[in-house]
């Protein structure tokens, strides 16, 4: 994984807007209808394709494929692995239940009803295996062959692949005869996807909202003891499913929700990162330019938080459509540079991708690319006043 050396490099988290036309691929698909999977490879290919050079364009760094050619950010395992079907039961968010008309507010800023609903996903009905390794070869051999298209201006790429909790929390346990026994065969499976993206050259990063968001969804009623040690039985998992993956080549991204919300019943930071922390990766993703988590940063004054990771910073807020203007962003990567004390270890981000589900839009497209241009423009100048 690159350190920012000589400049402060950006990413983001992973996904990008999808066009319409694939969302309505992608929303059939998920609702059971027959959808002609030609058509669909070929809607995936283009919109890739033109996400690649957008992001190129925007001055993103670190790339990736924008997950256009998966219905979500964790759901899509249903056609990559065995045991899924029927429709689950998934808890509402406390702060949205707490304030009522937040809910609605979600509903409305979600816009089409021509949507990925994750709040509706399937359901384990059976074992959890993973059928063959070909969907996730051929999604790495993709971005390879349009990656060799381009005139190559970009450091470094990475996928995506989802945390074995937010499967369990988001996905129904209707099989196993308890919720260890249900992210131990999930973990198991999501090895094949860990090695193929690790075997593929790209920096993995594993999406695990679960190790936030879940304390006020899944385990919103209940101590937060609970809570923690769900979190150890899927670092535990996780760690065990990058066996072999060399620690530097992983990234983790945690959030407490991508939603525009009240968030006051997120978890502290500093409640998780004891366990957070034992992750075998080199590199944490966190949302940090959100109202409710900006101040988190002073944790990383002791150096012994962070330890010897990477820190990818959120500065683009991913739940509005205001544009941050690059000395915003400049201002909050200098923030966290100071308190780390080591700008080179820093990459700046967004706090969580934009389109986690198909349709599922919060920041209107053309918003997205001028947020990620203004991430790259803040970043040159903080890498002016923190590098020289």
């Amino acid at each position: 994984m690159l350190h920012s050396t000589n400049r402060i490099l950006t990413t983001h988290a992973g996904s990008l807007p999808r066009p319409q036309s694939l969302i309505a691929l992608h929303t059939a698909k998920f609702g059971g209808a027959q959808v002609a999977e030609a058509a669909l490879a070929q809607a995936v290919e283009a919109a890739t394709r033109a996400v690649i050079a957008k992001q190129i364009e925007a001055g993103i760094d670190i790339i990736n494929n924008g997950e256009l050619g998966r219905e979500s950010f964790f759901t899509y395992v249903q056609h990559r692995m065995t045991g899924f079907g029927g429709t689950g039961v998934r808890p509402i968010m406390a702060d949205l239940s707490r304030y009522p008309g937040s809910l609605e507010r979600r509903r409305q800023a979600m816009g089409s009803d021509e949507r990925v609903d994750l709040l509706k996903a399937p359901k384990a009905i059976g074992p959890v295996s993973y059928v063959n390794a070909t969907p996730i070869e051929q999604e790495c051999r993709q971005l390879q062959h349009l990656l060799a298209e381009t005139d190559g201006k970009y450091s470094q790429v990475f996928m995506s692949a989802p945390s074995p909790g937010i499967i369990a929390a988001g996905m129904q346990n209707d099989y196993y005869d308890d919720l260890e026994a249900y992210i131990d065969a999930i973990a198991e499976a999501l090895r094949t996807e860990y090695t193929a993206i690790a075997d593929a050259g790209f920096v993995l990063q594993i999406d695990a909202p679960d190790m936030a968001l879940e304390r006020h969804t899944l385990f919103q009623d209940k101590p937060l003891e609970d809570f923690l040690a769900f979190v150890r039985l899927v670092v535990t998992a996780i760690n065990r499913a990058l066996t072999g993956i060399p620690r530097e080549q992983v990234r983790l991204h945690v959030c407490w929700g991508n939603y525009e919300g009240p968030h006051d019943c997120d978890v502290p930071l500093a409640d998780i990162w004891p366990e957070v922390s034992q992750i075998n990766a080199g590199a944490i993703m966190l949302s940090m330019a959100n109202p409710r988590h900006a101040h988190e940063y002073r944790l990383f004054e002791d150096p012994a938080f962070l330890g010897d990771r990477l820190l990818v910073t959120g500065v683009i807020d991913t739940t509005t459509n205001y544009i941050e203007h690059p000395e915003t962003v400049a201002d909050r990567i200098e923030r966290v540079a100071n308190a780390i004390g080591d700008p080179r270890r820093i990459i700046a981000g967004t706090d969580c991708g934009f389109e986690t589900a198909a349709g599922s839009k919060m920041v209107v497209e053309e918003v997205v690319w001028a947020k990620l241009r203004s991430l790259a423009e803040g970043a040159a100048i903080a890498s002016k006043r923190l590098l020289g």
